[in-house]
Parts: structure tokens; sequence; C-alpha cells
């Protein structure tokens, strides 16, 4: 234990600057990150007249809206480098922001939500997977591990700090600290952590691969490839459904505003330390073959968050939600240039990267509709339960054909 962590230790000393950078990219991610924006939608709904569902029906329009661009947005990474890509993504996130702030008709909020998804929950993740999958080859699952730190860090953070600004200044001022925030923060750390790219760059990093270099074409054709994605859609669409809801998941549970905003740090530190040991056995065993495990938890929190009431409760449900987490970030940041190798991975992973945009969509519009028309929450959420259970039973097979895939390929 003690020569991992000395081995943990030297990583992170080592690079630094690069890992700093790709935390960067997903903790300001946040701003387009349903629990921010969820945060303010009791103020938004009273300001505009909208319902449960028809807020929920706006946010799904704009978020499918931001997963079909993210397709063909997604492959500029195989194009442009990192830092250009990343300062853009940051000037128009800043500006999705301020027009957030400055909405006053249902259209205008819907550019902006849609705008929110793509740049900041679309882009600027799969920017950051992109690197990590293809600056790192040995250590690749430490390093997605430690970038997506910065989700939890958000998480922790800024669900508190949402709170305390709307109760200070209002929903409208604080999209436009969070513009300033961009500009002024975000965008000189950002800039200067990513201006020098880590060997093995893009292409070059092929060199360091073994095996096939599948392209996009290809990889939709991959029956395997389908099959994994189902399990990408289940964190997406229960964690955004709790988090677009928990205004009305507090009424239901009769808990006071705090209970739900504290519990994300409960969530942001399992999550971490989930997925930092994570990234320890996906480097130590693989990916694919961790694969199956990541729902396991999810499946037990929903039934949890379902049948209980005590404030204790969201507790429990955000440390089981943080495991998957930080089991789902790690594998699904690693196993794609694992299974399907880097040279094509920003075109690849923007179809991932759409799928779980699509599955935040459909989380909080689905939801929402089921709500209006009189299906509890809670018992949506064992039905979400039955999807992972039955998922986990696909993945199981799934995973067992990418690793005699993988030994075919070293024994040839």
């Amino acid at each position: 234990m003690r020569d991992q962590l000395l081995t943990f230790a030297l990583f992170l000393a080592g690079n630094v600057r690069w890992l700093a950078g790709g935390m960067l990219l997903t903790f300001f991610s946040s701003v387009g990150q349903t629990f921010f924006i969820a945060g303010f939608a009791g103020a938004i709904r009273e300001d505009f007249g909208l319902s449960h569902g028809g807020f929920g029906v706006i946010y799904m329009l704009a978020t499918l809206g931001s997963a079909a661009s993210l397709i063909i947005v997604g492959r500029v990474l195989d194009e442009i480098s990192v830092v250009k890509v990343a300062t853009g993504l940051i000037l128009m996130l800043a500006g999705s922001a301020l027009l957030m702030s400055a909405a006053t008709t249902v259209p205008v909020l819907l550019l902006s939500i849609y705008l929110l998804r793509l740049f900041g929950q679309g882009m600027m993740t799969h920017t950051a997977m992109v690197a990590m999958g293809r600056w790192f080859v040995a250590e690749r699952g430490r390093a997605v591990a430690v970038t997506t730190t910065g989700h939890q860090l958000g998480e922790g953070i800024l669900p508190l700090v949402s709170v305390a600004l709307l109760s200070i200044a209002g929903w409208r001022t604080a999209w436009m600290t969070a513009a300033g925030v961009l500009v002024c923060i975000a965008l000189p750390l950002c800039y200067y952590c990513l201006r020098i790219p880590r060997s093995p760059l893009t292409r070059e990093g092929d060199d360091h691969e073994s095996g096939r270099q599948w392209t996009r074409a290809e990889v939709l054709r991959d029956a395997p490839f389908w099959a994994v994605c189902t399990g990408v859609l289940a964190p997406a669409f229960i964690g955004t459904s709790v988090f677009f809801h928990q205004v009305h998941l507090a009424e239901l549970k009769s808990w006071a505003p705090g209970v739900i905003a504290g519990s994300f740090a409960v969530m942001s530190v399992t999550s971490v330390t989930v997925g930092l040991f994570t990234g320890h056995l996906i480097d130590r065993y693989s990916a694919r073959m961790l694969l199956p495990f990541f729902l396991c938890p999810l499946a037990l929190g929903c039934i949890v968050l379902s049948v209980a009431a005590a404030p204790l409760t969201m507790t429990v449900f955000m440390c089981l939600l943080g495991c998957s987490y930080g089991l789902s970030s790690a594998v699904f940041g690693a196993i794609w240039p694992e299974v399907y190798g880097t040279r094509h991975l920003g075109a690849v992973r923007a179809v991932v990267s759409a799928a779980m945009v699509f599955a935040s969509a459909l989380g909080p519009g689905l939801t929402g509709w089921l709500i209006d028309q009189g299906v509890g929450f809670e018992s949506q959420l064992l039905g979400m339960s039955a999807y992972c259970l039955a998922t986990m039973m696909v993945l199981f097979p799934v995973s067992r054909v990418l690793r005699l895939r993988q030994a075919q390929v070293v024994y040839t």
C-alpha cells in the first residue's frame, strides 16, 4: 500500500499541469451541469410561470439539441489542439451564462440552456476526457480518475454556492457572476495548464498504442459498443433526474432546503475516493474487466431513496451514487481508447458524450411529465433500479467479449 501511494504521488508530481488542466475543465463544466442549473429551477419556474413538466420539457429539448450538436462539434478535437478548443469553449460558456442572466422569454431561456449544456456539460467534459485518453497510455486510468475529480469538486461546492447566491442576490446575478468567474479565473488557468501538450500527442500517441485504430463508422457497426452505451445512459439519466427534481423531492420527503444541497459533498468525497481507486484498478486489470460492476451501487441507491424518508436517506443515496459515479467516470474515460484506439478518439467519444447528454435530457423531461401525470417520483426510482439491474446482466457477457477480443489481438 505504501509503495502504491508513493507511485501515485510521483505520478501526480510528474504530470501536475496536465492533470490540473483536465480537472479545471471538468470543474468549470459545472456551469452547464444539471445540478448547478437545477439549483435555480424554482426561481426560474416562478419567473416564467412554468410547471415541473413544462420546465422539464424545455430542459429536455435544449439538452437533446446539445446532444445532436455534440456529435458534430465533438470531432473538432481530432483536428484542433486541446488548448485552442478549451479556451474557445470557456469564452462561449461565459457568453451562455450571460445570456441566461438576461433571458426574459421562453425561447431565450431555451437557447441559453442549449448553449450551457453544449459548451459546459458536453464539450468541456468531452475535451478533458479526450485529452487524458490521448496524453496518457500506461497510466490512463489514474489520469482519467484524477481529471474527473473536477466534477465531484463542483458537485460538492457549487450547490451550496448557488443556494447562497440565490438567497443574497437572485438567480440572474448568480449567472452573471458565473460568467465573470469563467473569464477571469477559468480562462487564464486552463490556458496555462494546457498550452504545452503532453507526449504522447494526438497522432504521435498512436505509436504508443497497439492494436486496431477504429474509425467512428466502424465503431458504430460494433454491437458491443451499443451494449456498453446502455450502461452509459443509466448514471446520466438517474443522476440528472434526481438533481433536476431536488426541490420536488425535498417537498415529497418533507426535508429542509439544506438537506439535499449538503449531501452533494458526500457524493463528491465518495466519487473522488472510489474514482481514484478505480483508476488504479484499471491500470492494473483494464477497464473491460471492471465494466459490469459500476451500476450495482446505483441500483441499491434508487431503492433506498424510493422507500425511505429520513433526512439521512439522501446522504446514503448520494454515497451510493458517488460510488457509481466514481466507477463509471474512470471506466468510461478509459475504455474507449482502450478498446478502439486513439486516432479517432474525438469522433468516437463524441457519440458517447452525446448519448450521455441525451440521457440527461430525457431524464428531466420524462420524469417531469410522469410527475404531472400522477406517477410519483418515488415509484419512478424503483423502475430506474430495475433498469440498472437488467443492464448489469447485459454487461457481464459484453465484458467477456471485449476481453477475449483483446486477448486475440495480443496473441496475434
